[in-house]
Parts: structure tokens; C-alpha cells; sequence
């Protein structure tokens, strides 16, 4: 952003979408341009030294992602669906996963967003490197709970995860997710 001196506002990068095609997705930057390339690459943890001050900001109330409106507008993604991921986040999932889980478009919100809205949290607490506890520990879990999501796709599934989204945002540790879907698949304590 202006804000942070690298001078620039938007930050596009490679997402795999709808039926595992590359798209260009849209963000307001928060991090430094070198990002991908220092320390723990695609994966941000708390208090990343990457992120820009007023990018803090942004990415606590996910301001950051509102460019992603163009991405709707233009089909590549939708309001709701999993997450598109780039590459190295893509890979540790299970083949069956990979296969299956962007049968529907990615969205700006998902399940997966909501249950991890701590995934920066997990990924600074662990003695693991984030890139293998992600692997190991974190995306089998999404790759579950969207997989869950497509299983359950109606608008009212989409309507509740809009609305939780509003509520993560504001409460980022509430339960309120797993009160509503009951038959979530069940967070392993390894995550707690």
C-alpha cells in the first residue's frame, strides 16, 4: 500500500481454482514484495516481520481480500467455496482431495476459512517447520472440512458461512461453527 512505502496497492498471485485451473487472484498487499520468496514463504505466521503495519490491520478484518470481488464478477471464483490455494499449499493434500476439491469454484469465504481463522496462530506456536505441520497436521483436516462442504452445498450451507464469516472476523475463537454444523467432520486435539 501507499502506507508501507513499497508503493503498491494490489497483489496478484497464482491460485488454483475451478477444476484445479490456474487463476490470477486479487488482493490489497499487506506484505512485503519479496514475500514468497522469505522465511516461511506462502504460509503467514503471527506476527509475520513480512507484514506491513497497516497490513496487520487489513488482514485481521480481511480487508485485504475485498479485490477479490473482481474475481467473482469475472467467474473464477465464488462468494463462497474453499479456498484457492497456490501451489505449494495445494500439494500436501491427498491425491483424492486434490481430485475432487475444487469441484466447485473457490470462494472468498469457506469452511476451511472459518474453522482455521487460527491457522497464523498454529503455524507460530508449533516447534514443527510451519510448512511440514501444515502439511502433516493442518491440511488433512481442510482438505476434510471441504470436502464436507460440497457434500452439504445448498444455499443455506453458504448462507450460515457468510454469516460466520461476519462472526470469526469480530469473535475468531468462537464455536459457534461446529454448534451450527454438528456433522463437521471432528477437529483433531492435535489442533487445539
Amino acid at each position: 500500500m501507499l502506507l508501507t512505502g513499497e508503493h503498491y496497492i494490489f497483489y496478484g498471485q497464482k491460485r488454483v481454482g475451478y477444476k484445479n485451473r490456474q487463476f490470477l487472484i486479487w488482493k490489497l498487499a499487506t506484505m512485503l514484495k519479496a514475500s514468497p520468496k522469505l522465511g516461511t514463504g506462502s504460509l503467514t505466521v503471527k506476527n509475520d516481520p513480512r507484514v506491513f503495519h497497516f497490513g496487520r490491520f487489513l488482514r485481521k478484518t480481511k480487508l485485504n481480500e475485498l479485490p477479490q470481488i473482481f474475481n467473482i464478477l469475472t467467474g473464477d471464483m465464488s462468494v463462497v467455496g474453499p479456498r484457492p490455494l497456490v501451489d505449494r499449499t495445494f500439494a500436501p493434500y491427498s491425491d483424492y482431495v486434490k481430485a475432487n476439491i475444487y469441484n466447485v469454484r473457490p470462494g472468498l469465504t469457506g469452511i476451511g476459512s472459518i474453522v482455521f481463522r487460527d491457522e497464523e496462530r498454529l503455524l507460530s506456536e508449533t516447534k514443527l517447520d510451519p510448512k511440514d505441520y501444515y502439511a502433516k497436521y493442518i491440511s488433512p483436516y481442510k482438505g476434510e472440512l471441504e470436502l464436507w462442504y460440497q457434500e452439504h452445498l445448498s444455499f443455506r450451507t453458504d448462507f450460515m458461512l457468510v454469516l460466520l464469516t461476519a462472526r470469526v472476523i469480530f469473535s475468531p475463537k468462537s464455536g459457534l461453527v461446529h454448534k451450527l454444523f454438528s456433522d463437521l467432520p471432528a477437529r483433531p486435539e492435535y489442533l487445539d
